[in-house]
């Protein structure tokens, strides 16, 4: 059997043809060659199974996981992660890109500072990733107590260190990335954040991420029903996170 890799890549996809290639090709453009994707159809009607399976034949370290029925993200990515056989984990969906270092600077970060959970430096686009958005910075360090109040942590740039953490599971939930990163920071693990332009994260219409009010509820459906914080705590973390979306907005774009 041949050896773990050193970074298991989870790739959830749903209807993700017109996307999926560039993100694959991102991944496989990496300068750090020890990795595995794992990409999971989320019961696609499109061609993004067959997509998929032309570019595992391509490259061994690329492996197609099909789901019957539709589960959505969290299953999806729970899906993989059963599979997963890397020290760390990273997150790239499947309309997003990577710069060629990312991983490389990322696990070398992560590993000389000890650090459970990683993220770094990102820009959004939406037309060209040609033409992104500004580079939205992050803080260097992240408590649980910080990332109650910041949207730093986008799941694009996020690095889980298994051997640190142990296994790993997203909550069948809204924001599930969210409430993982929350409940590896409440355990008193340490995340850290690299300030390099590392990744690229689309933004269009459709977008989790373009309906503001939407994500604000279930921000808040964290906070209350998964965090277990008070009205008043919950209230003041919500109202600190929407202005650190606020501001880390404004800096999106020339």
């Amino acid at each position: 059997m041949p050896s773990a890799p050193l970074v298991s890549i989870v790739t959830p996809a749903r209807n993700a043809a017109a996307t999926l290639g560039a993100s694959i090709e991102s991944a496989r453009c990496q300068s750090l060659p020890d990795w595995e994707m794992l990409i999971v159809d989320d019961a696609s009607d499109d061609d993004t199974a067959a997509l998929a399976r032309r570019h595992a034949a391509e490259d061994s370290r690329i492996c197609l996981l099909s789901q019957s029925r539709r589960g959505g993200v969290a299953a999806a990515r729970n899906a993989a992660l059963a599979e997963a056989r890397g020290r760390f984990v990273a997150f790239l969906d499947a309309d997003d890109l990577w710069r060629p270092e990312k991983l490389a600077r990322q696990t070398r970060f992560m590993a000389a500072g000890g650090f459970a959970l990683g993220y770094t430096a990102f820009r959004r686009f939406s037309a060209s990733a040609d033409k992104p958005g500004r580079l939205i910075q992050v803080p260097p360090r992240l408590t649980y107590d910080a990332l109650l109040k910041n949207t730093a942590i986008a799941s694009v740039t996020a690095m889980v260190d298994r051997s640190l953490t142990g296994p790993i599971r997203f909550s069948d939930l809204r924001h599930e990335d969210y409430a993982l990163w929350l409940s590896l920071l409440k355990r008193g693990l340490t995340a850290g954040g690299l300030n390099e332009d590392l990744a690229r994260y689309r933004v269009n219409k459709t977008s989790l991420s373009g309906r503001k009010l939407q994500s604000a509820f279930w921000v808040w459906q964290v906070y209350r029903d998964v965090e277990g914080l008070g009205l008043m705590k919950a209230s003041w973390c919500l109202a600190h996170y929407g202005l650190n979306a606020l501001r880390k907005r404004l800096a999106l774009w020339p």
